[in-house]
């Protein structure tokens, strides 16, 4: 067998759309296709406000400028993360205070941020890893107790709830991604959702180049111009039209990854009774979209035996983030380097396999077969 990480699935309307919206005659940005998307993502979830970005990295940055970070500021970010968690505000001025993850799971730590926080605080950033939730309660009390801003990176998280509240939905603001690697994706393509009205206006100035555009469209002002700063956020009408084929099949699509997961965790849940790797945390707050499924070896030795044996023979299995506090970029600019032990294992020890719709029953056997194998 040849079996890859990842294979985008696509659900057949994605080239009928993309011409409907190349034949309208409108292809730049916030068209038809866009509102559709950011109406489904509105009434689907409750968000006040969701604005459409060319990446989960600009809904990021959007977040950074919305947030009013500036030189001096700082913001708590986990650092088992991508790097846009921590770019976006890192652009702004701001300086990055990593957090630890849980030894249950990498998501932050929720017990370790009081310990983070200064008069200097400005935004936490909570990571869903793998799309399930980070204890969101804890994290949104502490905030509002310090008056920090909480941004949701939900770059993993569609469609994944924290005690039946759409992730997303519960800080000031979040981001999602609909990346070829995501559940629901669009080659490259993000999401803004604001869940705080004092951010919406804003929000639309900054998607527009810094401009009041949209209202002038709506009617609202009589001319626009250039009121804030801002940047060309907005995908365009291709890219929102691929990507409204995906949401109409939302359910579809994740039911299907949800089974793949399950036989996964079904076919190796005996290794984890051995004690030998550990599986997916997922807590009882937290409901699982099936983005990824990864277990956790003993040591990196392990890991690397492990990722070569399945390479052997046909399974491409790939390990995740590197920890961001001891990245060359970050060890060159500051001197204070944390201890972060748990982001560290999880740095070394994480395997993600390969996870996607198309991938078959005898395809997701095969690979629980040799991983078997090898610990045996």
């Amino acid at each position: 067998m040849n079996i890859p990480f990842n294979r985008p699935f696509l659900t057949g309307k994605e080239a009928h759309y993309m011409y409907q919206a190349v034949y309208t005659g409108k292809l730049s940005g916030n068209g038809s296709f866009t509102k559709r998307c950011q109406n489904f993502f509105e009434k689907q979830y409750g968000f006040k406000k969701a604005l459409l970005t060319t990446s989960c990295t600009d809904a990021l940055e959007m977040c950074a400028i919305l947030s009013d970070v500036h030189p001096g500021d700082e913001v708590i970010v986990p650092s088992y993360t991508f790097v846009s968690s921590a770019l976006a505000f890192v652009r702004q001025g701001a300086k990055i205070v990593f957090a630890d993850s849980m030894a249950s799971n990498p998501n932050i730590d929720p017990e370790k941020l009081e310990s983070l926080i200064t008069p200097k605080t400005k935004v936490i950033v909570p990571v869903h890893y793998a799309g399930v939730a980070c204890n969101m309660d804890r994290i949104m009390e502490i905030a509002n107790r310090h008056n920090i801003l909480v941004v949701e990176d939900a770059a993993q998280a569609i469609d994944s709830y924290y005690k039946d509240r759409p992730l997303g939905s519960i800080g000031h603001m979040s981001a999602f991604s609909f990346h070829e690697t995501k559940n629901i994706i669009s080659g490259e393509g993000g999401l803004l959702a604001i869940n705080d009205e004092r951010f919406i206006r804003r929000s639309e100035i900054i998607w527009e180049k810094g401009t009041n555009r949209s209202e002038f469209f709506r009617g609202e002002v009589n001319k626009y111009g250039w009121v804030d700063t801002g940047s060309s956020f907005l995908p365009s009408e291709v890219i929102a039209a691929f990507l409204w084929a995906q949401l109409e099949n939302m359910e579809m699509i994740q039911n299907q990854r949800k089974a793949i997961w399950n036989k996964y965790y079904n076919g190796l849940s005996d290794l984890e009774k051995r004690e030998i790797i550990k599986l997916p945390d997922v807590p009882a707050y937290a409901t699982n979209n099936a983005h990824m499924f990864y277990i956790i070896c003993r040591s990196l030795e392990e890991r690397t035996a492990l990722i070569k044996f399945l390479k052997d023979n046909g399974i491409l299995s790939v390990f995740h983030y590197l920890s961001l506090h001891l990245s060359d970029y970050y060890t060159s600019h500051y001197n204070d380097i944390p201890n972060l032990p748990q982001c560290d294992r999880y740095a070394n020890c994480l395997v993600r396999l390969p996870m996607y719709y198309e991938l078959k029953n005898e395809e997701v056997q095969y690979i629980i077969d040799n991983i078997n194998l090898f610990f045996s």
